[in-house]
């Protein structure tokens, strides 16, 4: 993308995040641009059936929505945007909760929704989505990011989600502390527990205690 095409992009983002009305867009040129090329892209990821084939493909597209992302970021309007929050979730799903909290926080300041595919509430579909991330890493031998699961916990503390959803953020969170901060992570065990009985960690709080157990025998 060439820098004038950029600076152009930033500064429509910027200008429609202050218009307010479901039809603000509708006759914004480069917020249409901006819509033509993520159903284009949506339609590529259709087509791929591997799941990180799919979020290969993601990392790939994310860069060119960077400065739409940017400019209604830094307008701070507040108005409905199905580009910026089509970005959220793809950068989520892509592990990258950098870029995606501040995104996160905009959306739940301004009330914004999701596009209807997603089917779940904002905070519900960030809490899940974090976690199952997270949760994959774990999976695959890598280390869990605590901190960007600790921030959206703090962020949405006050929305209304299933039970069973923030279970799964603790979850992740406790798994995520286990090797460093035993104590606190055999809190959020229990804490997702409270929340979700058959979530899956009696075991893992089990030895979790008895290293604990160990370790001040220890000493």
């Amino acid at each position: 993308m060439s820098p004038a095409k950029a600076h152009l992009l930033r500064m429509t983002a910027a200008q429609l995040s202050k218009e307010s009305g479901s039809g603000a867009h509708v006759n914004a040129s480069g917020y249409a641009l901006m819509l033509h090329k993520l159903a284009g892209d949506k339609r590529r990821l259709k087509q791929i059936q591997s799941l990180n084939r799919k979020i290969d493909a993601k990392h790939e597209m994310l860069p060119d929505y960077a400065p739409w992302i940017s400019g209604a970021l830094s307008a701070q309007g507040g108005a409905q945007d199905e580009v910026l929050m089509t970005v959220m979730v793809w950068m989520i799903d892509t592990g990258n909760f950098t870029d995606a909290l501040p995104i996160v926080r905009y959306a739940l300041q301004h009330k914004l929704t999701l596009p209807d595919q997603y089917q779940r509430t904002l905070a519900c579909l960030v809490v899940e989505e974090m976690a199952d991330t997270a949760m994959g890493w774990r999976s695959q031998g890598e280390s869990i990011e605590v901190a960007g699961l600790l921030e959206v916990l703090t962020a949405t503390q006050n929305e209304d989600m299933p039970d069973q959803v923030k279970a799964k953020l603790f979850k992740a969170i406790a798994y995520g502390l286990s090797e460093h901060n035993k104590p606190a992570a055999a809190d959020y065990f229990q804490q997702a527990l409270a929340l979700h009985p058959k979530c899956g960690v009696i075991k893992d709080l089990e030895r979790l205690k008895r290293e604990m157990k160990n370790m001040a025998a220890e000493k």
